[in-house]
């Protein structure tokens, strides 16, 4: 749970889209150059991998009788044994049957929620060009934290939620976000804070994919900090 003084910030750290590209830059303690390497080292350490968390693991047999962990359920097989007791075999199955219909749906159900999260691990990008000591390198896209300029061309994946602070013909393809066909052109002005995601022109999400032109922005949330809308992100609190 956040401490006081951590929910406080949060509250009242703006948007990244509301303000401008330096006041971005500032508020995560890095510059258009660049972090350098100990600066990007310490950060991993402390925000981890850009990668999701990994769900814990848990047996198809155990998965399945979780399904048969709720009132409802307990109710009902209360209600077969009842009826069982009172000789009514036809209710007793038919309750029975509800039963096992809900779990097998609900197993199904989570088998593909599960394979929708292992999905995402393809969305994300394997690698990034970011900029580190003032030079341009390349790294693996695990490797990208908060505060990383990365730069980005046509055909690359944007490795994380970034606020572009320069962009020269720069369209990305937010479908999967979105639902928006069409690549958005994006620029580096500061928009409303109350502004929908599609309409955050001045950030580059992650997963999405850059069609055209050129851009570099600052990383403002890696995985698992970041979020679907960018609208709820505040400047994370960096330690020295």
């Amino acid at each position: 749970m956040l401490g006081t003084a951590d929910a406080a910030e949060k509250k009242a750290a703006p948007a990244f889209f509301s303000i401008d590209s330096e006041t971005t830059l500032r508020s995560l303690k890095t510059s258009a150059a660049g972090l350098s390497s100990k600066d990007a080292e310490h950060r991993l350490k402390h925000y981890g991998p850009n990668r999701p968390p990994e769900p814990a693991q848990r047996s198809a047999l155990a998965r399945f009788l979780s399904h048969f962990h709720h009132i409802l359920i307990y109710v009902l097989i209360g209600a077969a044994i009842v009826t069982a007791i009172l000789d009514h075999p036809i209710d007793t199955a038919v309750i029975l049957a509800v039963v096992f219909a809900n779990a097998i749906i609900g197993y199904v159900q989570e088998g593909r929620a599960e394979r929708a999260m292992e999905s995402i691990h393809q969305m994300l990008a394997p690698q990034a060009a970011v900029l580190r000591d003032g030079n341009r390198v390349g790294i693996d896209g695990e490797m990208v934290v908060p505060g990383d300029i990365v730069l980005l061309e046509p055909g690359d994946k944007v490795p994380a939620d970034m606020r572009l602070v320069a962009t020269h013909g720069l369209h990305i393809q937010e479908a999967i976000l979105t639902g928006e066909s069409v690549p958005v052109e994006k620029n580096t002005r500061p928009i409303s804070p109350d502004a929908a995601l599609g309409d955050q022109s001045c950030m580059a999400f992650s997963g999405t994919l850059a069609t055209s032109g050129q851009g570099r922005g600052v990383v403002v949330a890696t995985a698992p900090q970041q979020r679907s809308d960018v609208s709820a992100i505040c400047c994370p609190r960096l330690k020295s």
